[in-house]
C-alpha cells in the first residue's frame, strides 16, 4: 500500500511540474505565436528568418538573425514586425553560450540616432527580442554582452528595409 501511495505522489509530482513546464513555455513564446487556430501564419513566420551575418569578438562567435513577424504582429495590434536574435557560441568548441546578459541597440537609418537600449531575454539557444523597424533604409545593431564569462562584448549587424 505504501508503494502504491507513493508512486501516486510521484505521478502527481510529474504531472503537476509538465503542467506548470507547459504553460511557462507556452506564455514565453506567446509574443510571436499567432491567435489559436492560425497554425499557417506561424509557419510562414518561420520561413521569414533573415541572416545578417556571424562575427567573432575576443573567442565568442555570434549569429545574427531576424523573422520577419509583422503580418502575426498586426493581428495582434502590435507595431513591433520583426524578431531580433542573436545566438553565441565559443569560437573554439562550438559549445553554445546560452547565460549572460545581452542588449541591441538599434540605429535609425533615417536621423542615425540609437535608439533605447532594448533588453534581450534568453530564449533557449538564442537571445531576442520583437524590435519595430518601421521605415525603409539601412538599420544598424549594436549588440553589447557581458556574458557568463564577465567579459564585455560588443558585435554589430545591419539589415535593409526595403
Amino acid at each position: 500500500m505504501k508503494r502504491i501511495l507513493i508512486a501516486f505522489a510521484i505521478l502527481s509530482f510529474l504531472n503537476v511540474s509538465a503542467t506548470a513546464l507547459d504553460q511557462a513555455q507556452s506564455a514565453h513564446s506567446q509574443h510571436t505565436m499567432p491567435p489559436h487556430g492560425e497554425h499557417g501564419a506561424m509557419e510562414k513566420v518561420r520561413t521569414k528568418t533573415i541572416a545578417l551575418g556571424e562575427q567573432t569578438v575576443e573567442g565568442v562567435k555570434a549569429k545574427g538573425l531576424l523573422n520577419d513577424v509583422g503580418a502575426v504582429m498586426a493581428q495582434m495590434g502590435k507595431k513591433e514586425n520583426y524578431h531580433f536574435m542573436v545566438m553565441f557560441s565559443d569560437a573554439a568548441t562550438g559549445a553554445a553560450i546560452e547565460q549572460g546578459t545581452v542588449a541591441v541597440k538599434i540605429i535609425d537609418p533615417q536621423t542615425s540616432q540609437a535608439g533605447e537600449a532594448i533588453p534581450l531575454m534568453g530564449m533557449g539557444n538564442h537571445f531576442g527580442a520583437d524590435v519595430a523597424l518601421p521605415a525603409k533604409g539601412e538599420y544598424q545593431f549594436q549588440v553589447g554582452t557581458k556574458l557568463a564569462d564577465g567579459t564585455k562584448r560588443q558585435f554589430k549587424f545591419s539589415y535593409t528595409v526595403k
